[in-house]
């Protein structure tokens, strides 16, 4: 390959600097091309109104896919979770690298954890996933929380708390990671509490799919467990139907007999954002070795929690 830097595109927070950065280094190796970050603002960034309310999951998206079809980068990293469920043909998703912490995590006022929280306790988060697994979790253990609907970026989020106006935040382990946060955590939410979002904890490298070259060489940075456990958990999401304002939650994980890896075990949550109703499902089955594998897993399961009574939870959904 020449010498010509690769040009990543990149949105501008803090967080997706840092998870570009890493990335950068990493393609930097694998095809000894120097790698430039190319910031690009996406709609999600500027806008102020609710995620769920300006389209959920393809906000923070659009912009470093089209500046991908219009040859302005040459690839692309996204948060996982951040990618709509459908993938466009001219476009490759080319590596899912090794996982983060897919763990949600309690930041709160004093040390606290979840289980410290005062009655009435104000939670903040922006996912209604989060609120319906919180409110039930709080709910199933006689406490009653108020979950408060917030944005922002990180510091924002957890300015909430400092500033007294929160009694605690949740956000998601792995960004804390990834800026060197991970210690202001107060508490780390359990999967069997609170499942993470699809593909949580995860990145998504991306490129033109007829860049054969550049989709060889980002194929090294996959990870092929990562890979099914995210390809489970995204099928499962799309056949439920849930953008990002139904309260969905999934976790695939790989279960070992010893040093072998048995089985892959997939579960999924859906739920009214009060917490007042989950359907809560887990279906386990052979390691996936292929896409169409792993996207059946997740059809599979997402047929028996329809057939549970998912579908009525449905009905939330702003279109």
């Amino acid at each position: 390959m020449s010498e010509q830097a690769l040009r990543l595109g990149t949105r501008r927070s803090k967080l997706a600097m840092a998870q570009s950065g890493q990335v950068a280094d990493a393609v930097s190796r694998v095809t000894g091309q120097p790698v430039e970050l190319v910031e690009i603002t996406t709609y999600g960034d500027v806008s102020r109104e609710n995620l769920a309310q300006i389209g959920g999951t393809g906000v923070f998206v659009t912009a470093l896919r089209e500046a991908l079809v219009r040859g302005e980068v040459d690839f692309a990293v996204h948060s996982l979770k951040d990618l709509p469920t459908a993938q466009p043909e001219n476009l490759a998703l080319a590596a899912v690298p090794v996982r983060e912490d897919v763990r949600d995590v309690l930041v709160a006022r004093d040390g606290l954890t979840f289980e410290q929280l005062p009655d009435g306790a104000r939670v903040g988060t922006g996912s209604p996933r989060r609120m319906a697994q919180l409110n039930a979790y709080a709910r199933s253990h006689g406490v009653s929380i108020e979950t408060v609907a917030i944005r922002g970026n990180v510091d924002t989020r957890i300015g909430y708390v400092h500033s007294g106006e929160l009694d605690a935040v949740v956000l998601a382990a792995a960004g804390l990671n990834r800026i060197g946060r991970i210690d202001e955590v107060t508490d780390f939410l359990s999967v069997d509490t609170v499942l993470p979002a699809p593909g949580q904890g995860a990145l998504a490298i991306e490129c033109a799919a007829d860049n054969a070259d550049l989709v060889a060489a980002l194929a090294e940075l996959d990870d092929p467990f990562t890979r099914a456990a995210v390809t489970a958990e995204r099928s499962l999401l799309a056949a439920l139907e849930a953008g990002c304002s139904a309260p969905v939650g999934a976790y695939a994980d790989l279960l070992a007999d010893g040093q072998i890896v048995k089985e892959m075990r997939l579960r999924g949550v859906v739920g009214m954002t009060d917490g007042s109703t989950l359907v809560q499902l887990s279906t386990t089955g052979p390691v996936p070795e292929t896409h169409d594998q792993a996207m059946s897993l997740g059809r599979e399961l997402a047929a028996e929690m329809l057939a549970k009574g998912a579908a009525g939870l449905m009905g939330e959904r702003a279109l």
